[in-house]
């Protein structure tokens, strides 16, 4: 796919205006020279990318595209300084940048002047993502050396083209320097997603709707709290009556029924959604979930426990918690409140757990969250046992549905602590306040979302109750200075447990 393929199927009709100059010229070799006039011959254009601005579904859009048919997309000084200020001017006009580099990496003609290269346009984007601007890349194939090892690995969300060749040490290098083939499939755009590399494997189209979500929330328009046409109000039956007076054995036993909804319940009824995956490292972890999404209106970030993706000893790991970490980043750096859903059995108790380091994940969770530069929510859902739950606990507001409970170890381990069976499970749950109204009471929750009487009985009128709740918080939050946010969610934590305290 050429540029100008790309930029036609991703930009709306003739709306593309170039931003490019004639390139800069360092000094190069006759036959050098020769090369790159050669290259502009076949591939049409005056260097290996073209910079420049349109529109995307009517949204101002700044644009970088590589032209592979020029020497292989090949980046060396002048490509790197026309990327360079285009990026500058994209921070400059507060526009969303979206980058599509397909290229073998730096331009080995220029040897190692271009080579460093890359270091000037990481620094570029980091300045454009610092100042709160969207940063989107679409990997083509192939991309691969210093180009995938920098402006093409580090966008707010990365998506790349089917079957796209994408790696670090190109294949026939590998082979010339060891002697055998590289393994086959490991550099391919599903294989990297599976992994957790990059968020997802999609066409240029798929991705134009991607994109457009994705810019939707990150410019974080404030609006009124707003549902969808045609949503019911989120009304029980008159017939059918709360139960806050339940137990808390009856909530750990309603917290895990089948039915019951989760967090992919809540994205369901929320709008502009954009699932992403991994952490953007190689790692990934299918008890959780990561998107972009609007709750009624309000943009965040949402991250949290899938219920649906934990069973028997399958549960989550030091990945999930490292998933989590991207998260708030993404609120940092998109200024974008984070929605946090807690609904867990707990962290895995495994030796690959405790050898990457499921420990201090989670103590780099808490100290993340509790120093946040951006409002938070927290949402107890269903169960939260242990690490793993605490770790999304600390934020500016935190909900907790009926059934929702907190405790360090399930019941039934609580139990076999103190009593040496599992028979006192009911026991140890009451006597350890666990249950929602507990947490109420004891300054840890903030608010109960209602279940009429179970959430597993009304799975579409709750999950609509609580993204309208996880709204109304958002809403109220936005109106506050971060720093005072970040101030008070400190006092808050500081004085749990204290009863009376003057903090």
């Amino acid at each position: 796919m050429s540029a100008d393929d790309l930029l036609g199927q991703l930009l709306d009709a003739g709306s593309f205006v170039s931003w490019d100059q004639a390139p800069v010229e360092p000094p190069v070799s006759p036959r050098y020279r020769q090369d790159l006039i050669a290259a502009a011959d076949r591939a049409g254009t005056d260097e290996a990318v073209l910079t420049g601005e349109g529109l995307l579904r009517g949204r101002r859009v700044a644009v970088i595209a590589c032209e592979f048919a020029f020497l292989a997309g090949s980046i060396g000084v002048a490509a790197a300084e026309r990327i360079v200020r285009a990026v500058e001017r994209a921070t400059e006009l507060r526009l969303p940048l979206i980058a599509s580099p397909t290229s073998g990496g730096t331009r080995m003609q220029e040897g190692t002047v271009a080579f460093v290269q890359m270091v000037k346009i990481a620094g570029a984007v980091a300045v454009h993502k610092s100042a709160g601007h969207p940063y989107l890349v679409y990997l083509r194939d192939p991309t691969m050396g210093g180009v995938f090892a920098s402006w093409g690995s580090l966008g707010h969300i990365t998506f790349a083209a089917p079957g796209a060749l994408i790696g670090f040490l190109g294949p026939r290098v590998y082979e010339a320097l060891y002697g055998r083939p590289f393994p086959p499939g490991v550099q391919t755009a599903e294989n990297l997603y599976r992994n957790g590399v990059i968020d997802g494997v999609v066409t240029v189209e798929v991705f134009r709707r991607i994109a457009h979500r994705a810019m939707s929330v990150a410019e974080g328009a404030v609006v009124p709290v707003t549902t969808e046409p045609g949503w019911a109000a989120p009304v029980r039956s008159p017939a059918t009556p709360a139960n806050p007076a339940a137990g808390a054995w009856d909530s750990v036993l309603s917290s895990r029924r089948p039915g019951r909804p989760g967090i992919r319940d809540l994205l369901r009824h929320t709008t502009q959604r954009v699932p992403l995956s991994g952490t953007g490292r190689g790692e990934s972890d299918r008890t959780v979930l990561l998107a972009l999404a609007r709750f009624a209106g309000q943009p965040c970030v949402v991250f949290g426990h899938d219920r649906a993706g934990q069973e028997g000893e399958h549960t989550m790991g030091p990945a999930a918690l490292r998933e989590a970490r991207r998260a708030m980043v993404l609120a940092r750096e998109l200024r974008l409140p984070l929605v946090l859903v807690i609904d867990t059995v707990g962290a895995a108790l495994s030796k690959e757990a405790e050898e990457r380091g499921l420990a201090p994940e989670i103590a780099r969770c808490l100290a993340d969250l509790v120093t946040l530069d951006t409002p938070t929510v927290s949402v107890l859902l269903g169960q939260g046992t242990g690490g793993g739950a605490l770790a999304l606990l600390p934020a500016d507001r935190v909900l907790a549905a009926r059934h929702g409970w907190l405790a360090p170890l399930p019941p039934e381990g609580a139990s076999a602590i103190v009593f040496r069976d599992t028979a006192h499970a009911p026991e140890l749950a009451a006597a350890q306040g666990i249950r929602s109204a507990d947490l109420l009471e004891d300054g840890v929750v903030d608010r109960i979302v209602e279940e009429y009487p179970d959430a597993a009985d009304e799975p579409v009128a709750f999950a609509r109750r609580t993204v309208l709740a996880i709204a109304a918080e958002l809403a109220a939050l936005r109106t506050h200075d971060p720093a005072a946010l970040r101030t008070m969610r400190q006092r808050r934590y500081r004085r749990i447990g204290l009863a009376g305290a003057g903090y």
